[in-house]
């Protein structure tokens, strides 16, 4: 093989390498090399002149034979990394001696005892703000349980229980509004059995605020058993009307008001009431220091800082209670899979700025009764607009004087005029603020788009805003509500203002600031459907919450709370009763049961005499059905069944026809075979059998 040329060969040699390459450019004299870089040595360079690093480095060179397409595999020496010149790296990765081999002048030296010591202290005080629940003391024995009743795997209904062994309080007594296949149920209350086992440990009832799915179950709690009650003022003047209502004005004597930031001892426990933005005003989440320690509850939330009142969220409490250490934190999840902030209520009132403006005639505005905020901007809007304000539907009528009475609408009586004197007044001088939002039949709205209502007939220049949401399960009715709307010729602002209405719960980015401020230990999303709360699970491991301190639950699960652990320890059974608010009396299952199967299968009913000393019919057999076949088939199928009774009457034996009651269970099985073989329903059937 022939040796190539040295790196000492010479200029002109180059000039006539360089020519043979066929650069297109003229030729331009070579730059120089740099002094203090040491020149590469070629591979054939003779051994005897180089170093011993630079002899081992060409002999692990990979030589390539003609043809080869990759290089030999070769085993690499151990040792060679040793021989390469070692360089101290500084922080940023970078080698701190240059190539001239001097010392950078910007390179940092080791760190010094006192940095160490520094950074140390900072990540023990960082350990500690992080996890404040580290002060809890786990050699506290003491257990605590909660029972949610209702509320957790459905929207209302709310109502717990936290209990250790000598003292049980109940946070909330809500109902929740029924489904399409309850037909005639107005409301559902949670089953009170269990607090019947519990009543002799129950100190008081907490509520948290006013809504509907938080008290207006107190009442049929009362009728069973008896508990004092504590809550603030508008809370506890509510429930007051819902006594008054059900015949139970003597039992405000349970009542205790409370002050915000206050403690209060009730039992074992020392509960606070810390002021809490919702969709109500005078809203709270509790504090409750128990033996095991500290639990936080929110109730329903949002974090509001521009609120129509100016009182804000009692942040303060939270961060306070959070540097103590929090070993539970109850959380709303009812919109936990909103990101984000939910909007100020102040927004609100920027829309019925425009509605008002846009209006012509009267203007029909429809909320929820409890919404004061709502309500009080609404109102507000309509005396500036010179409007006179008419209060309709009874909720609402109760629910405005109660808050007026309070001082949290403050319009005087001037301003407002009775459904009668609505006629008086021109079109763009009224205001109606009405029931009705969520498309309830017998709601005055209701009413007046069926052109049902006494005092109140729409007419094509009226506007009716709709500034709420429907509830789950509600949304068929107030599509329908809709229908029958915009069929009376009426302007309808409802879903098309993005701003119409905006929720009392809170989103993400709320639910992660409360649970910043707490730093709970353990967590337990309460208030939602399952993929609500599993959704806030997932919210609480991204703030730090540890996944294994988070249970998921349903009504009826008991968890058990201590310092070190979590977990469900039973099963409580719960369910609803089904109430009727026209007699506020409670509907019995079967009866909503009936109802139902009439409703989906129909209903049969025969009426025979059958002479038991001939075994046979006397007379003609009566037999009607509803639901079942069309009323022209009804001779047919009239005809089918008295049929199939003589026939059966043909094999009677004596004891069979000795009892009315025997031949009713046998005749009806045969019939409901039958039914069920040709029409694939399962009717209701009643018979009567009289023996002669």
């Amino acid at each position: 093989m022939k040796e190539k040329k040295t790196v000492e060969t010479s200029s002109e040699n180059e000039t006539t390498e360089s020519k043979k390459v066929g650069r297109d450019r003229p030729d331009r004299p070579r730059r120089s090399r740099n002094p203090h870089r040491t020149p590469k040595p070629t591979v054939e360079a003779s051994r005897g002149n180089q170093p011993e690093s630079l002899e081992k480095s060409v002999e692990k060179a990979p030589v390539k034979s003609a043809g080869q397409s990759k290089p030999q595999n070769k085993k690499p020496n151990p040792n060679s990394q040793n021989k390469k010149p070692a360089h101290n790296n500084n922080k940023n990765g970078k080698s701190s001696v240059n190539r001239g081999g001097k010392r950078n002048k910007n390179s940092m030296g080791p760190l010094t005892t006192e940095v160490k010591d520094m950074l140390q202290k900072n990540r023990d005080a960082n350990e500690e703000r992080m996890n404040p629940w580290k002060q809890i003391d786990v050699n506290n024995k003491n257990k605590i349980r909660f029972t949610p009743l209702g509320g957790l795997g459905e929207i209302g209904g709310n109502i717990a229980v936290l209990e250790d062994e000598d003292t049980a309080i109940i946070i909330d007594v809500g109902m929740s509004f029924p489904d399409e296949t309850m037909h005639g149920v107005d409301i559902l209350v949670p089953n009170f059995s269990y607090l019947h086992t519990i009543k002799n440990k129950i100190k008081a009832i907490i509520i948290t605020h006013a809504h509907e799915d938080h008290i207006g179950a107190v009442p049929y709690l009362f009728k069973e058993l008896k508990f004092p009650i504590y809550g603030t003022p508008l809370a506890l003047t509510m429930i007051e009307n819902k006594f008054n209502e059900h015949k139970l004005k003597e039992d405000v004597k349970y009542f205790n008001y409370v002050t915000k930031r206050e403690i209060y001892e009730i039992g074992t426990f020392k509960i606070e009431w810390m002021h809490m933005t919702h969709s109500i005003v005078d809203s709270c989440s509790l504090a409750v220091q128990t033996p095991a320690g500290t639990i936080l509850h929110t109730a329903d939330f949002k974090i509001d800082h521009t609120p129509i009142d100016n009182q804000t969220t009692d942040l303060q409490r939270f961060a306070y209670y959070g540097s103590k250490g929090v070993l539970c934190l109850f959380s709303d999840s009812t919109n936990s899979h909103n990101p984000g902030y939910t909007k100020s209520e102040a927004v609100v009132g920027k829309t019925f700025d425009t509605l008002f403006d846009l209006a012509e005639g009267r203007v029909i505005m429809s909320t929820f009764s409890s919404n004061t905020h709502r309500l009080f901007q609404a109102m507000d809007r309509g005396v500036v607009a010179g409007r006179k304000i008419c209060v309709i539907g009874r909720s609402m009528e109760r629910n405005v004087e109660i808050a007026r009475r309070l001082g949290f609408i403050d319009i005087p009586d001037k301003h407002f005029i009775d459904a009668h004197e609505v006629s008086k007044f021109a079109d763009s001088e009224v205001l109606v603020v009405t029931t009705g939002s969520q498309g309830e039949e017998m709601a005055a709205l209701s009413r007046m788009a069926t052109d049902e209502h006494r005092h109140i007939k729409l007419k094509p220049s009226d506007t009716v805003i709709i500034s709420a949401h429907a509830i789950p399960g509600n949304e068929g009715s107030v599509s329908s509500l809709m229908n029958k709307l915009v069929k009376a010729g009426v302007t309808v602002r409802y879903k098309d203002f993005e701003n119409i209405h905006v929720s009392g719960h809170a989103s993400q980015e709320e639910q992660k600031l409360i649970l910043r401020l707490a730093q709970p230990k353990f967590f337990l999303p309460v208030h939602g459907e399952y993929n609500h709360i599993a959704k806030h699970a997932k919210t609480a491991v991204s703030c730090g919450v540890n996944e294994r301190n988070i249970l998921l639950m349903s009504d009826g699960d008991q968890v058990e709370i201590t310092t070190k652990y979590l977990k469900k320890v039973k099963t409580i059974k719960v369910g609803k009763s089904y109430i009727d608010n026209q007699n506020n009396k409670e509907i019995k299952a079967d009866v909503v049961n009936d109802r139902q199967k009439m409703a989906e299968d129909g209903i049969v009913n025969v009426a025979l005499q059958i002479s038991q000393s001939t075994k046979k019919v006397v007379g003609k057999v009566v037999i009607t059905s509803h639901g079942l076949v069309p009323n022209k088939e009804d001779k047919r199928f009239a005809h089918e069944i008295e049929n199939i009774i003589k026939t059966f009457l043909l094999n009677v034996n004596d004891t069979q026809i000795a009892s009315a009651k025997v031949l009713q269970e046998e005749l009806r099985s045969i019939i409901r075979k039958h039914i069920v073989r040709t029409k694939r329903r399962y009717p209701i059937i009643t018979l009567v059998i009289f023996l002669v």
